[in-house]
């Protein structure tokens, strides 16, 4: 099979295999930034709660859909918290920032590893359209000469 032939493979594989990896990283990170900001959200709240020591709140709570009803808590010193896979836990507004902190240090360092994912499968589109344009025969565009200022 002639360089002719190979092309349009090279082509397939950047279009279905590595764009298509590509998304599916960056939604993994965008999700997982959206989490993020929920747990600064959440760290927040508790932060706020223990400056009541323990006194009742009134709030509203969204049932869905944007329809909140009125709610009393009449004792905030303990919270349920999501820990995952429908799991909650009723924990002290201690235990509960202690575990936000910590859930918020893991989500943070799982977001770097997505970019970095993504920085590689990006090389990796780039070095294929490299050897895709070598192939093809086409010539270098170019570059602009770029001046450094000094200060």
């Amino acid at each position: 099979m002639g360089p002719a032939g190979k092309a349009p493979r090279y082509e397939a594989f950047v279009s279905d295999v590595l764009q298509r990896d590509l998304w599916r990283v960056q939604q993994q990170r965008e999700e997982v930034y959206e989490k993020i900001t929920q747990h600064m959200w959440l760290k927040t709240v508790i932060e706020r709660l223990q400056e009541g020591d323990g006194r009742a709140v009134q709030t509203q709570v969204d049932l869905g859909y944007n329809f909140f009803v009125n709610a009393d808590v009449p004792d905030t010193s303990r919270i349920f918290v999501a820990l995952g896979y429908g799991f909650f836990a009723e924990l002290t507004l201690t235990e509960a920032l202690r575990f936000v902190e910590r859930k918020t240090k893991l989500l943070i360092e799982l977001s770097e590893s997505l970019t970095k994912d993504s920085a590689k499968i990006k090389a990796n589109i780039r070095m294929v359209l490299e050897g895709l344009r070598e192939l093809q025969g086409f010539q270098d565009l170019p570059e602009d000469p770029r001046r450094d200022l000094a200060l």
